[in-house]
């Protein structure tokens, strides 16, 4: 069974930075594409960036600039580099296998504001 543990949220400032670590155990991970997701309150939730197993990066047009996703296959870790935070980056973020989802983790809360 696929679990994903996320960790790295916290309360930061507008403008600040951020940086989101993902452990998923369980799964064949060099192989398949990972995202990264947002749900803010009252919000659907979002893919806010993903990476393939050739590390090929996509954005959503929110974030493009100010976040950088990568992984390390060796550790079957994903990671998500959070720069020049916005309020309206407040949201809970999860990692997950882009398509078909496993079972969502925890995720991470992020709240910016000052």
């Amino acid at each position: 069974q696929v679990q994903l543990v996320e960790s790295g949220g916290g309360l930061v400032q507008p403008g600040g930075s951020l940086r989101l670590s993902c452990a998923v155990s369980g799964s064949i991970f060099s192989i398949n594409a990972m995202g990264w997701y947002r749900q803010a309150p009252g919000k659907e939730r979002e893919l806010v960036a993903s990476i393939t197993s050739g590390r090929a990066t996509n954005y959503a047009d929110s974030v493009k600039g100010r976040f950088t996703i990568s992984r390390d296959n060796a550790k079957k870790m994903v990671y998500l580099q959070m720069n020049s935070l916005k309020p309206e980056d407040t949201a809970v973020y999860y990692c997950n296998r882009v398509s078909p989802n496993y079972s969502w983790g925890q995720g991470t809360q992020v709240t910016v504001s000052s």
